[in-house]
């Protein structure tokens, strides 16, 4: 059943009857961002010009609100095309700068954007975050070529990260969802993506837009949507994602929550397509491939040591209800290790998922409660991690990774078959 129409504003609703239809469009979301959009909007603005003169194009900004001149940034930011030797003369590359309706959250500002592209009927579409530093308008072409010339529904990113960089990614996101639709999307909520016409008005069509999604985890929902209804689905490698990135010992008690939470709510909502999957299988990654220079990212191995330690002094009794007795033996084990040669199993990290994921199934505890409690035991691991990889590379570190996946791949029959 289609959903409800998105509510568009008055002067958005007359532009859009006024551009009629377009080939292509890119949105920016957007929150108080005028230092870094501008950037984001010549990049953008070049892409579309250098890879596809032919094309009607239209950038889309749904802002949230700004109060820093956000969207006179976007409506104000030219591009000169002569100084980056683009020769061909493109046609008009249309600007909405919008604000969105509904619950204040990057959702919502999809929604606007995909409703935009519906009414447009658009071919490909493509949603790229307006803090970047490091995009260009080779992203353009990546996020969208795939789409316009081989077919594809879904493009994923795929960045080089630092190795402490995206550590949730790194140890829930990817490899639970890899083990659960078994396709290796490396980047499942990495913020930018691409996405032909047809899965946009799948997207609208979900009555999800005034629950948790519009606010947060809309990038695992992407991701999980298009894996779990037939889309194609691939990766376009677009180098070092320039961001600020966090100490994964700051405050992530909030974003953990959202990730998860939402990853767990998706199972509930995709059981038949997830159960049967064993295994997992590559897809295909367009772009050039190249080592990057990544921003160091710099992290308190102590303090995380320090807040698992404390968690599995204070919240025991709660572990105890939502985790197996196994489990919570390795966790005991755990805590009498030297802190220099700290070490969590893959297993039991994996073990401690998969219970968490069957607790908030079996609703053993208000689901608020037991995303917060997985806070220490994300940290722990995320220290165990620090110390196992201190002395490598990037690359090198992602063996680990690698590993850490199949090891949830091996072990999911334990899901499996406690789910019912």
């Amino acid at each position: 059943m289609r959903a409800t129409p998105t509510p568009l504003a008055a002067d958005t609703e007359s532009l859009v009857e006024q551009i009629a239809t377009a080939d292509l469009l890119v949105g920016i979301p957007s929150f108080n961002n005028a230092g870094t959009i501008g950037h984001v909007v010549r990049a953008v603005s070049a892409g579309l010009a250098k890879y596809f003169p032919e094309q009607r194009a239209v950038l889309v900004n749904a802002d949230g609100g700004s109060s820093d001149g956000t969207p006179t940034v976007v409506a104000t930011t030219m591009v000169d095309l002569d100084l980056l030797l683009i020769s061909d003369q493109p046609g008009t590359l249309h600007r909405i700068v919008t604000p969105y309706h509904g619950i204040p959250g990057k959702g919502s500002a999809f929604r606007t954007i995909f409703e935009i592209a519906r009414r447009l009927n658009v071919q490909a579409c493509a949603v790229v975050d307006s803090d970047l530093r490091s995009i260009t308008p080779e992203w353009v072409e990546l996020l969208l070529r795939p789409i316009v010339q081989e077919g594809f529904d879904y493009v994923a990113p795929y960045y080089q990260r630092h190795k402490y960089d995206g550590t949730i990614t790194n140890s829930i996101a990817y490899p639970l969802t890899r083990a659960l639709y078994g396709t290796r999307v490396r980047q499942p909520i990495g913020g930018d993506f691409g996405f032909s016409g047809h899965l946009t008005g799948h997207y609208l069509d979900k009555h999800v837009w005034e629950s948790d999604v519009a606010r947060f985890g809309i990038d695992i929902w992407m991701t999980t949507e298009a894996l779990t209804s037939g889309a194609r689905v691939c990766q376009s490698f677009l180098g070092a994602k320039i961001h600020n990135p966090k100490d994964p010992a700051t405050d992530l008690s909030s974003m953990l929550a959202e990730v998860v939470g939402a990853l767990f709510g998706l199972m509930e909502t995709h059981p038949a397509s997830w159960q049967p999957v064993t295994g997992s299988r590559p897809i295909p990654i367009f772009g050039f491939q190249y080592e990057t220079g990544v921003e160091p990212v710099h992290v308190n191995v102590d303090r995380m040591m320090a807040v698992f330690l404390q968690g599995a002094q204070d919240l025991e009794p709660l572990w105890s209800r939502i985790l197996s007795v196994d489990t919570m033996a390795g966790i005991h084990a755990l805590t009498r290790q030297s802190p220099s040669a700290f070490q969590m199993p893959d297993p039991l990290w994996v073990h401690i998922i998969y219970d968490a994921a069957l607790a908030c199934h079996k609703e053993l505890l208000p689901k608020e409660h037991l995303l917060k409690a997985l806070t220490p035991l994300y940290l722990g691991r995320t220290a165990s991690f620090v110390v196992q990889t201190q002395g490598l590379t990037t690359s090198e570190a992602e063996h680990h990774i690698e590993a850490l996946c199949q090891t949830f791949e091996a072990h999911k029959d334990y899901l499996v078959t406690r789910w019912e």
